[in-house]
């Protein structure tokens, strides 16, 4: 994920000159309300897009890679404890069917689709970045399916931290 921190990074500077007008607040809202998975990811964005009509410029290029990526490190942050947790809980699940020769170890299934996640993630906003050619557009584009990849993960794990 090299060449998407190096985006991100470049793009963001000007920024810092500005204020960003983020909060999860309007993310956080909308998950509080969400009743099904679908409505849950139909979340990821919103408080990107309301810090991009609230922060002066940020519907230019440097201003959308900001606001994306502000909520893009939210969901980071929430997808990397909701893998601890899961990851704990799934220890103690294997250590429980530790007689069971049989029994795939699901704390090693974890960490294998994870791995393959994130490789998934990167070529697909990589992806997403190509199609604008050398256009000043691929850099928030690329910030943005980041968001949306790294949002639908974390919701999609916590589907089964809560039981589902």
């Amino acid at each position: 994920m090299k060449w998407v921190t190096i985006v991100v990074c470049l793009l963001a500077l000007p920024v810092a000159a500005q204020e960003l007008q983020f909060s999860p607040s309007n993310t956080e809202a909308c998950l509080a309300e969400a009743t099904s998975l679908a409505e849950r990811e139909a979340c990821i964005g919103a408080s990107a897009s309301l810090c991009m009509e609230l922060t002066e410029g940020g519907y230019s290029t440097v201003g959308m890679s900001a606001c994306s990526n502000m909520e893009l490190m939210w969901w980071d942050d929430r997808l990397n404890a909701v893998y601890r947790a899961l990851r704990s809980q799934k220890r103690r699940e294997d250590s429980e069917s530790a007689g069971f020769s049989d029994t795939p170890s699901q704390v090693q299934a974890l960490l294998e689709m994870q791995r393959a996640w994130i490789t998934f993630r990167d070529t697909t906003c990589w992806f997403e970045r190509s199609l604008w050619g050398g256009g000043t557009g691929g850099g928030p584009a690329a910030v943005s399916c980041l968001m949306m990849q790294t949002g639908r993960q974390s919701l999609y794990l916590e589907e089964f931290l809560s039981g589902g």
